[in-house]
């Protein structure tokens, strides 16, 4: 009979997460993953297989619990306008609210991941692909509602959203300023006429 895990595979994930996310794939050593997920390094490696599948796991187990869900709660949304407007008053609230400025970590695998760990790169291209989809179905609904004008492609502004995010993203792990980020959403988003404000944020919170 095999033995029962003795840890919660969940909670590891979670504190994998918050090391990788804190100091990248390269500068989280074994011997941090280890104080954090309370398992030595002959467990991480029985269970996980190496540091590289541990960051794997440790991503996906980031987005399904922050990104995904985040989407997944705002497709609900009866205005599609409003559920891009919240999606960005999201983000500028996150990243306004974290004073250690660590950013996304998928954003951050982005730019510091290897151009040889092809799982890792097709799993945050997969990534931003899910997000520009989530930009795209609701922009065209905005427009088949009248939210946005007729003129607005849905593809190409979806594109332009992404980039937005990107960058604010990026912008706010050295200058998490709220008004920065702000006009930087407002200007983005008047280019595909959904209207963005502090009291935009205000009303999301």
């Amino acid at each position: 009979m095999a033995r029962p895990r003795e840890y919660d595979e969940t909670k590891v994930l979670a504190a994998a997460a918050d090391v990788f996310w804190a100091k990248g794939y390269e500068g989280a050593s074994t011997r941090d993953l280890s104080a954090h997920t309370g398992l030595t390094a002959s467990s991480i490696y029985a269970a996980f297989g190496d540091k590289r599948e541990l960051f794997h796991r440790a991503l996906d187990h980031y987005l399904t619990t922050t990104l995904r869900a985040r989407i997944e709660h705002l497709d609900l949304v009866d205005s599609p306008s409003a559920a891009i407007r919240d999606f960005f008053a999201d983000i500028v609230e996150r990243s306004v609210g974290d004073p250690e400025m660590r950013g996304c970590m998928l954003i951050n695998s982005s730019i510091q991941s290897s151009s040889d760990d092809t799982k890792v790169r097709q799993a945050i291209a997969d990534e931003f692909s899910a997000i520009e989809s989530f930009f795209e179905r609701h922009l065209a609904r905005a427009r088949r509602t009248g939210e946005i004008a007729a003129t607005i492609s849905p593809a190409r502004s979806s594109r332009h959203l992404l980039t937005l995010l990107l960058g604010i993203r990026v912008l706010a792990r050295i200058r998490a300023d709220r008004d920065l980020l702000t006009d930087a959403v407002r200007e983005g988003l008047a280019s595909v006429g959904i209207p963005f404000s502090k009291t935009s944020q205000e009303a999301k919170a």
